[in-house]
């Protein structure tokens, strides 16, 4: 038979460890047993940690007996079974101390058991106590000075850090956790306020906590965990983390979440460093019901040489003691113990079992080498190199690693070479890579939020609820659903809810989510301070004011002539004056001074000149010579007035121009007017507590449409609208109707919600989101211009928007116009009076003319008619005659 030389290669270490074996068992049995140092040892043996601690250890002082060859002076282990009881492992210490004479105990011991072991037997209390816990408390209890204590992990808070950044990174705003606590002195406050201030500082926290006991102090573990995991499903938040865990509690937990549906899209699971390491030491069951678990767990070297040699030993020493474990791979807890191990037996034969267990804690302490678990060194009782975590992602039959984060760096693959975060190409549970919003709402108990709108709202471009008979459907539409829609797009979680369409009032539609018929009302609603009663309002989500519209009023008169109104009446009779006076003054000097271009044969030729000259000279245009000094110097101020008074005028003609109508003077319209306003909102008792208006006085308007009624068969002098409305009516009916007076500042439209609701903060924060990014001003402008008529109707009357039309220069026009036609008639009255005699005379001859070329046609027709037929002459005679 041919044997293989793997064969041989095992066969050779097994006779050759067991020979080593033997040669030691001999030279113990030949040594005193005052010579051999105990270590005490606490585990729970019957677990895969526990298991793999015992053979960490053995390995260890079995390693360092061989190679120092000094087998009389090699620690005897003392086992002790915790059996996963917290008080049962404070008796084994004390046991070991008292009875062992031990020189170092190692174990999975909590801080909170080394107090109370400390607190009984103070004798005691230096000897040292290496706790393998996965985690390392930050500050130990102050009720005992726990100097002896040493702890093989490094700091919790790296822990909870390194669980907010991957919170954090994916904005998930709300966790649950969950621990099993094995402490029987303490409820792992300590864990909870850890990971509380690290995801404080990623803006998210503990929405709730779910902490069991170990399962084998339960009567029926399966049914317990599987009614917390219901309650936890109940809830909106769909982001555990699994904290602490035994890996029996780990794999009853993930089954039953199973079962109950919580493995699927939606949800997200993150385990600790505590499972994650132990994943290579479970079977595919379990792996397959871990889908999409997102973990984290301490990297170190497993290619290193040493850890290449402990992990061949360990895996052969593992099949032989346990040979119905399926997998034998180490886990960081195997090599961490053996480090430990090492670091208290060569302290120990450092002292050659004669010095303190102060001295040999000083030795412990001061430990540096490089173990198969990394580095060793120790600093404040903890390990002292930053640890760094590898992200994984379990899918399929095993997992992968798809990041590294350490405190010091933060993930190290963040970013890919095509641009994608390693941590966005997570498998998430259900098998998908998008990213779970990570909550629900489920505040109405898993059901749907109802969610009230206006039925009967005057303006259905806010809010419109139609019915379809055909598919037996109601559908809402309208400016304020589109803003709510895209507020909840924008919430970190899924939001189930149904529109009940309300046919009462605002304030009743608010009463009733105050008597919680309605979780939340959706609409045009005003945001009011007597509202607050009741009711939480969002952030508003449109500003509002409540503002006065009148039908506009045309002046033809006065918007003909409207240049005139570009300087009241004194000043223009201020400037006719001046012009006046300015021009007699400089005709009268250069007449006094002999110039003979302002000589005139009679007043009336003078006054008339004057006037000319009044016009000519503005434009320079005038023919007569300014001769005088005097009267350069009076028209040169009068120049320059003229340009400041011109300037003037143009900028407010301008200004005038630009406004299409006067608006109407509120001296007319008082509180005995009747008004119109929508009487199912808030206006009409704003009208009668604020404004003083009388109830008679105020008449309800079912609908946009009814208002150019009222205002037309005069029911109502004036309507009240919030400007939202009033900006909805006066594009619908721009040419027609105007604001007037001042606005009364109103809280704007918000969204409805109950007392205590925490979708108040979260769709107010949505709302601030969409109005920054401007995506309700869109929604504004796209509901405007789908109910205007503006721009048609200007395009129609009076061209693009921005160009003047003749009607401004009416008044100008006519008073043109007039004075050519009458020039023109003047003159042409004139003309005719002058040649009178003559135009008759050409009257007269114009007759002759005609009479004689009527006398010719007729000849020769007559002619041309007897050439053709000589019969026909008589006739002809005869008509002639």
């Amino acid at each position: 038979m041919k044997v293989s030389t793997s064969f041989l290669f095992f066969f050779g270490a097994f006779v050759l460890e067991m020979s080593i074996v033997h040669a030691n068992h001999g030279n113990f049995q030949n040594c005193s047993k005052s010579q051999h140092a105990g270590i005490g040892v606490v585990v729970e043996k019957s677990s895969r940690v526990g298991r793999e601690q015992t053979i960490a250890m053995d390995m260890a002082i079995h390693d360092i007996c061989r190679i120092t060859k000094t087998a009389c002076s090699c620690p005897i282990l003392y086992v002790k079974d915790s059996q996963g009881n917290p008080a049962r492992s404070v008796y084994e210490v004390m046991d070991l101390m008292d009875h062992k004479q031990v020189h170092a105990i190692i174990g999975t011991i909590s801080p909170e058991e080394a107090t109370l072991v400390a607190e009984f037997d103070k004798a005691t209390k230096n000897i040292p106590i290496i706790s393998l816990t996965p985690t390392a408390t930050t500050s130990l209890p102050q009720s005992a000075a726990l100097t002896s204590f040493v702890q093989m992990s490094h700091d919790i808070t790296t822990h909870t850090e390194c669980i907010a950044a991957i919170i954090g990174h994916f904005n998930w705003r709300k966790v649950t956790s969950i621990y099993e606590d094995h402490s029987t002195f303490s409820s792992s406050h300590s864990l909870l306020t850890h990971l509380s201030d690290a995801l404080q500082l990623v803006g998210s926290t503990i929405e709730c906590h779910f902490t069991f006991p170990p399962l084998h102090y339960l009567s029926n573990p399966s049914i317990f965990i599987e009614e917390k995991l219901k309650k936890l499903k109940m809830k909106g938040n769909k982001v555990f983390i699994l904290l602490k865990s035994s890996l029996a509690s780990c794999i009853l937990l993930f089954e039953k979440a199973n079962q109950l549906g919580m493995m699927e899209k939606g949800y997200v699971w993150i385990i600790s460093d505590d499972i994650s390491s132990l994943l290579d030491s479970v079977d595919q069951s379990v792996i397959l019901s871990m889908q999409g678990v997102v973990g984290f767990k301490t990297n170190f070297e497993d290619t290193s040489e040493s850890f290449r040699d402990f992990k061949l030993q360990f895996r052969s020493k593992f099949r032989t003691k346990y040979p119905n474990e399926e997998y034998s791979n180490p886990s960081i807890y195997a090599a961490r113990t053996y480090d430990a191990t090492w670091a208290v037996v060569r302290s120990i034969q450092a002292s050659n079992g004669l010095s303190s267990s102060k001295d040999i804690l000083e030795s412990i302490l001061q430990t540096e080498f490089s173990g198969v678990s990394g580095n060793i060194s120790f600093k404040d009782g903890k390990l002292a190199q930053h640890p760094t975590f590898t992200i994984i992602n379990v899918i399929g039959r095993s997992y992968r690693e798809i990041d590294f984060w350490s405190p010091d760096f933060g993930f190290s693959r963040h970013k890919l070479g095509n641009g994608e975060g390693s941590l966005d190409l997570i498998y998430w549970p259900g098998g998908t890579q998008k990213i779970p919003t990570g909550q629900i709402w489920s505040g109405n108990e898993g059901k749907p939020l109802k969610i009230g709108v206006p039925a009967k709202g005057a303006f259905n471009q806010f809010v419109k609820v139609s019915y379809d008979p055909n598919k037996n459907k109601t559908s809402v539409t309208g400016f304020s659903i589109e803003v709510f829609e895209a507020a909840v797009k924008q919430l970190p979680y899924s939001l189930s809810y149904i529109y009940i369409p309300y046919n009462g009032s605002y304030d009743e539609m608010v009463a009733e989510v105050y008597n919680k018929t309605l979780d939340a009302a959706v609409g045009d609603t005003e945001i009011m301070a007597d509202r607050y009663e009741y009711a939480e309002f969002s952030q508003p989500y449109i500003d509002s004011g409540l503002v006065r519209v009148v039908p506009i009023k045309s002046n033809s008169m006065k918007e003909g002539f409207i240049f005139l109104y570009a300087f009241t009446a004194k000043m223009w009779i201020i400037l006719l004056a001046m012009t006046i006076g300015t021009v007699s003054i400089v005709w009268f000097n250069e007449h006094v001074h002999g110039n003979e271009d302002f000589e005139a044969s009679s007043s009336l030729e003078c006054i008339s000149r004057m006037l000319w000259f009044a016009v000519a000279v503005l434009s320079l245009a005038h023919r007569e010579v300014i001769k005088n000094n005097l009267s350069r110097l009076v028209l040169s101020t009068w120049f320059f007035v003229n340009v400041i008074v011109a300037a003037s005028f143009t900028a407010t003609l301008s200004s005038i121009m630009t406004v299409s109508t006067f608006q109407q003077p509120l001296d007319h319209l008082g509180n005995n007017d009747v008004v119109g306003c929508n009487g199912n909102s808030f206006i009409v008792r704003y009208l009668v507590n604020v404004l003083h208006y009388k109830p008679e006085n105020i008449r309800n308007i079912n609908s946009i449409e009814d208002y150019p009624e009222a205002f037309k068969k005069g029911e109502i002098a004036m309507a009240f609208f919030v400007s939202p409305h009033a900006s909805v009516f006066l594009g619908k009916y721009c040419h027609d109707y105007e604001k007037i007076g001042p606005t009364y500042k109103l809280g704007g439209f918000g969204f409805v919600f109950q007392k205590g609701s925490p979708l108040v903060e979260d769709i107010s924060e949505a709302v601030l989101k969409l109005t920054q990014n401007g995506e309700i001003n869109t929604l504004n402008e796209n509901m405007l211009r789908s109910s205007s008529n503006c721009s048609l109707l200007a395009q129609e009357s009076n061209g693009p928007r921005g160009t003047l039309g003749p009607k401004p220069f009416t008044g100008l026009f006519m008073i043109s116009g007039s004075i050519s036609a009458l020039v023109f008639f003047t003159t042409l009255g004139r003309l005719v009076a002058d040649h009178q005699a003559s135009i008759w005379s050409l009257t007269l001859s114009t007759v002759i003319i005609r009479r004689i070329g009527k006398w010719l046609m007729l000849l020769l027709i007559r002619i041309r008619v007897i050439q053709c037929d000589p019969n026909v002459e008589m006739t002809l005679n005869q008509e002639t005659a």
